[in-house]
């Protein structure tokens, strides 16, 4: 997509519900399913309750110069909206765009919104079926959604064809979920974090360890994760991400994402934490279209580095940088930079 088109995409204000709606029906109007659609009672009620959807998930619009070009809502399981999700799944429906911006990219903007959307929820995957017609199905396939032809036959025809049903995985395992920090467990993850870093590492000074403890100031201009077990709902580690199209380091490029402070709980070490928040850094940039991952980490920290070249990132010689440290001592961090396929 052109720099010049690149779409905001963001939660719906109650004061737009009627213009989602409208715009639902003008995209719809205009697609393969129109004359059907037209006929279709329950495909209008659906259309018309902006509202309700947005209570059942989230609606996502998105926005270009101010104006409302495009729609999709991320639904949770056991919605009245939801036609496939599973305990523990979300599902994303009636993605539209304006007909008169079709083919600028707002169709993949806003299916990678739902997918971090339900990623934020802790939602193990995003589901989403498409009719037989619809073009669509290319963009959820080149997007890394997975058919599900043994669903497909679970999705109301509605009286107009056929429908083909798609998964997108987002959890790695299946005893841990990765979800994005709730409010009221800033402090416990200011300790976990906190304890992870200073318990290890002697030479932290007392300004980066106030850096790390500032969960709060954290959550409030970026992303930070969390890994919970499932069973015990015991907070095991975290991650701070940026913000989409945002960046959180010096080191990361434009169109690169990069990542800050994982950290896991000494109760929770040998478990693969450190890994799966890693790797979930990975999916998350993946979503988003990222050309890489970045990071940077200190020599000192071998556990760190040694984890991120299992992994399979590489060093980036040409982007480390020094710095003094609390006894005036130099220390030269390292680069890590994972690339992800175009």
């Amino acid at each position: 997509m052109n720099a010049e088109y690149v779409p905001l995409i963001r939660p719906i204000h109650p004061d737009e519900y009627p213009a989602e709606a409208a715009l639902l029906h003008a995209a719809y109007a205009a697609g393969p399913y129109a004359p059907e659609l037209a006929q279709n009672e329950a495909w209008g009620r659906v259309e018309r309750d902006t509202a309700g959807r947005d209570a059942a998930g989230r609606v996502l619009i998105a926005e270009e110069q101010g104006e409302m070009v495009g729609a999709a809502s991320v639904l949770r399981h056991g919605s009245s909206f939801a036609k496939l999700a599973g305990p523990g799944e979300a599902e994303l429906r009636l993605v539209a765009v304006a007909p008169r911006v079709r083919g600028r990219g707002y169709g993949a903007a806003l299916v990678r919104a739902g997918l971090e959307e339900a990623l934020g929820w802790g939602a193990t995957a995003l589901r989403l079926d498409t009719g037989v017609k619809n073009p669509a199905q290319h963009l959820y396939e080149r997007l890394g959604f997975e058919r599900t032809p043994e669903l497909d036959e679970a999705v109301p025809s509605a009286g107009y064809g056929g429908s083909l049903s798609y998964r997108y995985p987002l959890q790695g395992r299946d005893d841990v979920r990765v979800r994005l920090i709730r409010p009221d467990e800033i402090s416990a993850v200011s300790d976990l974090v906190l304890a992870a870093y200073r318990d290890d590492y002697a030479h932290l000074d007392p300004a980066y360890l106030a850096d790390i403890a500032d969960v709060a100031g954290r959550v409030a201009t970026s992303q930070v994760w969390v890994a919970e077990d499932c069973a015990s709902g015991e907070l095991l580690g975290t991650v701070t991400t940026p913000r989409i199209r945002e960046l959180l380091t010096s080191v990361a490029r434009s169109g690169e994402m990069d990542i800050r402070l994982l950290g896991v709980s000494r109760a929770a070490r040998g478990r693969g934490i450190g890994a799966l928040l890693t790797q979930h850094s990975i999916a998350l940039a993946t979503i988003r279209g990222a050309s890489g991952l970045t990071l940077e980490t200190s020599p000192l920290m071998g556990a760190a580095w040694r984890l991120y070249e299992r992994l399979g990132f590489d060093r980036l010689r040409d982007r480390e940088r020094e710095i003094t440290l609390a006894d005036g001592s130099p220390l030269r961090l390292l680069t890590y930079g994972f690339a992800l396929p175009e």
